[in-house]
């Protein structure tokens, strides 16, 4: 079973090309009840990691509880700003928040994150996607094509995983010659006995301590990922079902009809050909734009869990100039919308910082560093800020 886009996300023999999206913090959940550990069946660390990679359940739902605090002075604010209320999911990224999630073989999924001031639900049934967001009851809808099932648009946009499954692929897709894999201590989580699987960065540059997975004893799926920061040792990240039934819900639960005096808006999007503009580019324009998105493609320099990932945002936007593709009936803050002038204006409110790469912002917390240059590039990852201005510096 797995709650991503595809199954292929899950093998843990992937580069660690997700690493950087497994950032966060937050405090304890308290998933984990009082009493002694269970006695379980001994696994070996290999076992359980082929466990994880084969886990299939044909449905489930229950309650999941994430907690974030990334050691970062002002996030709650900066949450905030970018639509980050209780019970949005701008939210995600800051303090701790109660997710709804359920889960039906082989295309229907649905999450809801409750908040105090209002409910954003993110439902997939089949070839319909919907989030809808009680607060000012709009809704967005996007319909994926025939055959491109894995292309669904992914709209919890935080980078942080809603779920431990989500939490367990990015983690597992870092399992390569640079982690160190053991057995941790049985527990219980939600009820339900689990084994523990220790993930440990070989490299000692790298910010993460360690990654905690808690393994359904009975059905192999994760119930509980924690990541524990290597500054102070403290619980950076937790994410965990509090309560889980392994029943197939009820098709209801992934039926959406927008509720009487809502606002409905399509999300499908085609780029405008050359011919709706009013001039093509010349083959030299043409050259130009191309040698401009080759430059503006993201990368990643090292491996492991102290791979940097890098993109020259300046190149994109110029690569791709406003008036020149422009999506049909996008919804506003639809996934794949970040303009480059909001990471601007975000940016700004951070530490300035300088050296032999240049000028620059820093978003630095106790799990990861984000650096933005004066010249338009980004360099981000589980490293300390040194790490970025020394790739930066090479790049």
């Amino acid at each position: 079973m797995s709650l991503m886009k595809s199954q292929t996300a899950r093998r843990w023999l992937i580069p660690a090309a997700a690493a950087v999206a497994v950032i966060g913090g937050g405090a304890a959940v308290g998933a984990l009840a009082a009493g002694a550990d269970p006695v379980l069946p001994q696994r070996s660390a290999a076992e359980l990691l082929v466990d994880l990679q084969n886990a299939k359940v044909d449905g489930l739902s229950g309650t999941v509880v994430q907690t974030a605090d990334l050691g970062l002075p002002g996030i709650a604010k900066l949450a905030a700003d970018v639509g980050g209320e209780t019970g949005s999911l701008g939210s995600l990224i800051s303090g701790e928040n109660t997710l709804r999630v359920w889960h039906s073989e082989p295309d229907k999924s649905r999450v809801a994150l409750v908040g105090t001031l209002g409910q954003t639900d993110v439902i997939r049934n089949g070839t319909d996607v919907w989030i809808w967001q009680s607060a000012g009851n709009t809704a967005q809808h996007w319909t994926v094509p025939a055959g491109q099932a894995d292309e669904a648009p992914a709209p919890m946009a935080s980078g942080l995983p809603s779920t431990p499954q989500e939490a367990a692929d990015q983690a597992l897709a870092a399992v390569d010659p640079t982690t160190e894999v053991v057995v941790g201590r049985s527990a219980k989580v939600a009820g339900r006995d689990a084994y523990e699987l220790i993930l440990r960065p070989r490299d000692t540059t790298s910010l993460v301590g360690e990654v905690r997975l808690a393994i359904d004893a009975e059905h192999k799926i994760p119930l509980r990922a924690e990541i524990i920061a290597k500054k102070d040792n403290v619980s950076a990240f937790k994410v965990a079902f509090t309560q889980v039934d392994f029943g197939r819900p009820d098709a209801a639960q992934f039926a959406f009809n927008p509720p009487p005096g809502g606002t409905v808006t399509e999300g499908n999007s085609k780029a405008l050909s050359a011919e709706e503009h009013d001039a093509e580019p010349t083959p030299e324009e043409q050259a130009e734009i191309d040698k401009l998105a080759e430059a503006a493609k993201p990368k990643t320099i090292g491996e492991g869990w102290t791979t940097v990932f890098t993109a020259d945002l300046a190149a994109a936007e110029r690569a791709v100039p406003a008036d020149a593709v422009k999506p049909e009936n996008a919804p506003e803050g639809a996934p794949d919308e970040l303009p480059a002038a909001q990471l601007e204006a975000l940016s700004a409110q951070f530490p300035e910082v300088s050296g032999a790469w240049g000028k620059g912002r820093l978003l630095s917390g106790n799990l990861f560093s984000v650096l933005f240059t004066d010249d338009g590039k980004v360099y981000g990852g589980l490293v300390a800020p040194e790490k970025l201005y020394e790739v930066a510096a090479n790049d």
